[in-house]
């Protein structure tokens, strides 16, 4: 702000004053730039990764795929018919592991299912030469929403 300083002649109209300080705010928009020049390299340097590229696709169910479910008690189902064993699992799995194209296999979990019975069956598919196992699960639809 300037200050206006009169000699004492009442004959001089008094008005007010009308022109603006610039300094403080161009030492404020400097300061600022200065901040911006020097933070915005420090932010933006990253590590260049290429990465994949998502999308969620529903899944192709061909006549070939075989579902395997595994209920609550831990109970096998190849497609809709039970397997009596895990060694019977495996067999069928290796009947269907010569196939060419391979067959997918899709595994199907009951929600309250312990995981040791799951991951019983994703052992029998890696022992049986299986090369493409899924898993099958139902969308959210509270997320969906």
């Amino acid at each position: 702000m300037s200050m206006n300083v009169s000699s004492g002649d009442s004959e001089i109209d008094e008005k007010p004053m009308s022109e603006i300080n610039t300094t403080p705010l161009v030492d404020v928009m400097l300061v600022m730039l200065i901040i911006f020049l020097i933070t915005i390299p420090v932010i933006t340097q990253s590590v260049k990764v290429d990465l994949p590229k998502a999308a969620n696709i529903p899944t192709q169910t061909k006549p070939e795929n075989i579902n395997i479910a595994v209920d609550a008690e831990g109970n096998i189902f190849w497609n809709t018919a039970m397997v009596p064993t895990q060694e019977a699992l495996l067999e069928r799995l290796k009947s269907v592991a010569v196939m060419d194209p391979q067959p997918e296999i899709h595994v199907r979990g009951d929600r309250a299912t312990a995981y040791e019975h799951v991951g019983r069956v994703m052992v029998l598919c890696q022992r049986a030469g299986i090369l493409k196992v899924g898993f099958i699960t139902e969308p959210d639809r509270a997320l969906a929403r």
